[in-house]
């Protein structure tokens, strides 16, 4: 496992979540003002990455308009993909 700012275009978000407006609205703030504090979980799946957590931090970067965002990156075959899809 490692740790990458990946661009957040470059990450495949198969399943929709909902997020909490104030959530989203609080994490804004904070990482506007100091950071990213904690990474997303992300697969890599044969160069491609797939995120199924981190729904509040990622829409929260997302809104922010910042090009990336902090990943804990595992490697994972197709079998573990299509867990996570099921």
């Amino acid at each position: 496992m490692r740790i990458l700012d990946l661009p957040l275009n470059a990450i495949r978000r198969p399943l929709i979540r909902q997020t909490d407006p104030a959530k989203v609205e609080a994490l804004m703030a904070s990482i506007a003002e100091i950071g990213q504090q904690e990474p997303i979980d992300v697969l890599e799946v044969e160069g491609q990455y797939y995120g199924f957590s981190g729904c509040h931090r990622y829409e929260a970067c997302q809104r922010l308009g910042l090009p990336t965002i902090r990943a804990r990156v595992r490697r994972a075959p197709r079998s573990v993909l299509k867990l996570h899809l099921a």
